[in-house]
């Protein structure tokens, strides 16, 4: 031990979070018995400026050369107390933060065991402050360039705010145009606005903008590097119809020896069909043709008479030989901007979902009610009848436990929508079937008021079955009308389901690629849900839109700036500073077995042929610890985590109080 340490131990209090559980003041008193201690504190809010000033007086007057904050988690403030130490004159890493509050008082209802568990981990930590050793934070700069990766509106929105700043933005989307699910639909909520209106523009404003690199039908292969310098590797899929020479005539399609279309149009829901040389719908970008090789001839059997090309003849646009390419590039900041999947309601058959052709999911109303949709904007069933009366169930696949527990925020409000659009286009009756309203939003309960006003009919209670209910194709639903205290049987012409927001499918694979976390129901996870609700665990890469949770419009496009506005913000500041709790290899001690190389998540680690040792890139190296666990030679050590510093932290626990 180092005789002439001085530790200075403070106490947070953190309102009652700490306090209403540990006794604080006891635990301060015996902080200050511990060997090594010159003084110990407790103070309300250890985070706060005065709390911070107390710190630095403390190293100034007393003459401390090592500080312990028990308080909340590190991931919180412990930049903020090393911080308060460089500005005090000491070394930054001279500094360990206790986590008492989820460690000990938010999993204790025991007062005493509470404030015991608290002793136990502050002596740990005063043994071990005392090994730490100075370390130098390392600098590296930042390349200007920002990738976001999807193009639906939190996407177009982060790519055109950082492209406005001055910044090159390479904006991928793996479908053949952007536009995401909002091109989709006809209205907005609760203004009623055109989506397309909306949308449109700022579709054309990326396609136009010179600082934007567009690709569509592209996904990210790869991805490497670190923070301010990332190489990603972009596949782009063949579209078979050169964009640079496409002008959009679309003379292709109609020349498509398919007379008829046979395919199901997913921009439509399948409610429609298209040929296997298509556009996915009037106004996408770029404006150009795909052709589909699943189902076109020439990919299937080589006999198609190739009438697309003959009619693009002069242009020479078609080109059946087009293939694969993989572009790497170089960029400072990721922006994550992969939306949303809607739940299948397959998924829950008493709903009949798939079952009875008159039950269809919100999306596929908004195609029937959007005017350029498969019926023109009229509202026709599939049996060809207009409905007389609907029932729109909500909470499909959101706020249950069986499905997804989480309310998916937009399905009240677009269930409102649509109620007015179809009472409007068709003067049916409209039932709405809720477990509770929720609208929240600027001008949301003033819609839900209008919906209401106009004779939707609002019954609070879960639908519990849909069956046939005659001979005539109508449906029967079966709801506890919880206000009137009764099971009610409604028959209705057509059933409208509210289906929730769920992550993508590939979200997994994505996390990994890009090496962040995902919650509990598998959307992308934010650093902390209030401080930094667009950056992640990874340096460098923010989210914008669905993929962060459910949420509508406005907020995406609110979050999406954050996220450019972040992104902008690393950028400028020309370089950045690396954490140096990185691990480094003791050569001498390095047999030489690669047993590290392939367990780092970074590739930080290579083997060097010449040396025969594992040598690492400290700059690509994030401290997770995984090489040094994984070392049979123990040759592989991490600054903060010496050996030495957590056997000390170790014995520090285990002694008794």
């Amino acid at each position: 031990m180092h005789d002439s340490v001085r530790v200075g131990v403070y106490v947070c209090h953190c309102g009652r979070n700490i306090e209403g559980t540990i006794d604080v003041r006891e635990v301060a008193e015996y902080a200050a018995t511990l060997p090594g201690v010159a003084l110990a504190r407790d103070y309300r809010y250890m985070c706060s400026d005065p709390g911070q000033e107390l710190i630095r007086q403390d190293i100034r007057d007393q003459d401390l050369n090592r500080v312990v904050v028990a308080a909340c988690s590190p991931c919180l403030h412990e930049k903020t107390f090393r911080h308060v130490l460089e500005q005090a004159g000491l070394n930054p890493y001279f500094f360990q933060m206790v986590n008492i509050r989820e460690h000990a008082s938010w999993v204790h209802e025991d007062r005493r065991a509470a404030t015991v568990k608290a002793k136990d981990l502050i002596r740990a930590a005063v043994r071990r402050v005392r090994l730490h050793r100075p370390l130098e934070r390392r600098q590296v700069s930042i390349h200007p360039d920002v990738l976001v990766v999807g193009g639906g509106i939190a996407g177009i929105h982060a790519a055109l705010t950082l492209a406005n700043s001055g910044k090159h933005v390479y904006l991928v989307e793996r479908e053949p145009t952007i536009g995401g699910h909002m091109a989709q639909f006809d209205k907005t909520f609760p203004t009623l606005d055109c989506a397309a209106c909306i949308l449109t523009p700022k579709m054309t404003a990326v396609k136009m903008h010179p600082k934007i690199t567009l690709w569509t039908l592209s996904e990210v292969a790869r991805v490497e590097g670190y923070v301010g310098n990332y190489q990603v590797t972009v596949r782009r899929k063949p579209r078979y119809v050169l964009e640079d020479v496409c002008i959009g005539c679309l003379e292709c399609i109609e020349a498509c020896v398919y007379k008829q279309a046979k395919v199901p149009d997913a921009f439509n829901v399948g409610l429609s069909k298209r040929k296997p040389v298509y556009i996915p719908f009037p106004q996408a970008v770029p404006q150009v043709v795909v052709i589909d090789p699943e189902t076109c001839i020439e990919f299937k059997s080589g006999r198609c008479k190739k009438t697309c090309v003959e009619v693009c003849a002069d242009r020479k646009a078609i080109d059946f030989h087009q293939q694969e390419e993989l572009k790497t590039i170089d960029v400072g900041a990721i922006i994550l901007a992969t939306g949303f999947q809607v739940f299948d309601g397959r998924r829950l058959p008493y709903y009949g979902y798939g079952a009875y052709p008159n039950v269809y999911t919100a999306l596929e109303v908004e195609r029937l009610v959007n005017a350029a949709g498969p019926t023109a904007g009229e509202i026709v069933m599939r049996d060809g009848r207009r409905p007389r009366s609907v029932g729109i169930v909500h909470c499909v696949g959101s706020r249950d436990v069986h499905t997804n527990a989480y309310c998916s925020r937009v399905c009240c409000m677009y269930s409102l929508k649509l109620a007015h659009l179809i009472k409007e286009r068709t003067s049916a009756e409209v039932y709405n079937f809720y477990i509770d309203i929720r609208a929240p939003g600027k001008g949301f309960e003033e819609f839900y008021n209008r919906v209401a006003e106009e004779g939707t009919y609002l019954v609070r209670g879960k639908v519990a079955d849909v069956y046939p209910a005659d001979h005539d194709g109508r449906l029967m639903l079966q709801v506890e009308d919880t206000l009137l205290g009764m099971v009610r049987k409604i028959p209705v012409d057509m059933v409208v389901l509210a289906t929730g927001l769920e992550p993508q499918a590939d979200a997994q694979q994505v996390r990994r690629l890009f090496n962040i976390s995902c919650s509990t129901e598998g959307f992308f996870l934010e650093r902390h849900p209030k401080l930094a609700p667009v950056s992640t665990f990874t340096e460098g890469i923010f989210l914008a839109g669905c993929c962060q949770g459910p949420k509508d419009i406005p907020d995406s496009v609110a979050q999406a700036g954050a996220a450019a506005g972040e992104a902008l913000a690393l950028i400028d500041a020309g370089s950045i500073e690396l954490e140096p709790n990185t691990a480094h290899v003791l050569a001498e001690a390095c047999s030489g077995c690669k047993t590290c190389v392939p367990m780092c998540p970074y590739q930080a680690i290579s083997f060097n042929e010449t040396e025969k040792k594992a040598q690492i890139n400290e700059v690509l190296c994030k401290g997770c610890g995984t090489c040094v666990a994984a070392c049979p030679s123990g040759s592989i050590q991490q600054n903060l985590f010496e050996d030495d510093e957590i056997f000390e932290e170790i014995a520090g626990v285990l002694e008794y109080a």
